[in-house]
């Protein structure tokens, strides 16, 4: 339920800093691979690619 709070939280407002101190993480950077939003940018890129 937390990894999926945050990432609700961080789609609906996009406030990483807050998750961050909810989260008590050191980084953003941290909080963003937790909830899984790096990957989900990562499929993004890949799926818009094309040649």
């Amino acid at each position: 339920m937390r990894k999926t709070f945050g990432y609700f939280f961080y789609k609906k407002t996009r406030d990483i800093a807050t998750l961050q101190m909810i989260f008590n993480h050191s980084h953003p950077q941290i909080t963003l691979r937790y909830i899984g939003i790096n990957q989900d940018l990562m499929d993004e890129a890949v799926d818009s690619f094309s040649l």
